[in-house]
């Protein structure tokens, strides 16, 4: 008999209970982005990590990046002008809710350095690497 148990918000035969890690089977069918804050990537490269976050519609007068400590926290709240609170909506759907994020940081980021571009939607922020951090090619070490 091959029963389905509900987890989460799919429905998995039963005999997967016991068999495959349910968190895994989870991170398989759900997004990595819930709809609650902005969704982001983090690329590394040789010099750099870089942390993408999707958010259309902002400016970046919208957002305040923090560094506290090896902890950065990037936020956003859209406030609303005061024409727009003047005026009589028979329908509103259009809302701007803040949010934050907040990465720790690995000791072999320069923080010094930390910048921040947005363009097309999406905020970008470099992290470079520490010098000492950097790839170095290998090389074969002579025994004396």
């Amino acid at each position: 008999m091959n029963t389905l148990v509900k987890n989460g918000n799919h429905q998995y035969p039963g005999f997967f209970n016991g068999f495959v890690n349910k968190s895994l089977m989870n991170e398989l069918f759900e997004p990595a982005y819930n709809g609650t804050a902005p969704a982001v990537n983090v690329v590394e490269n040789e010099n750099s990590f870089r942390i993408d976050v999707a958010a259309p519609g902002l400016q970046k007068s919208d957002f305040t990046i923090n560094l506290d400590q090896n902890r950065l926290t990037i936020a956003s709240k859209k406030e609303q002008s005061e024409e727009e609170k003047n005026e009589k909506y028979t329908r509103r759907e259009f809302r701007y809710a803040s949010f934050q994020r907040t990465f720790t940081l690995p000791a072999t980021i320069d923080s010094e350095q930390i910048s921040a571009t947005y363009t097309d939607g999406i905020l970008h922020i470099e992290l470079p690497k520490r010098e000492e951090a950097k790839a170095r090619p290998n090389r074969t070490i002579e025994i004396g």
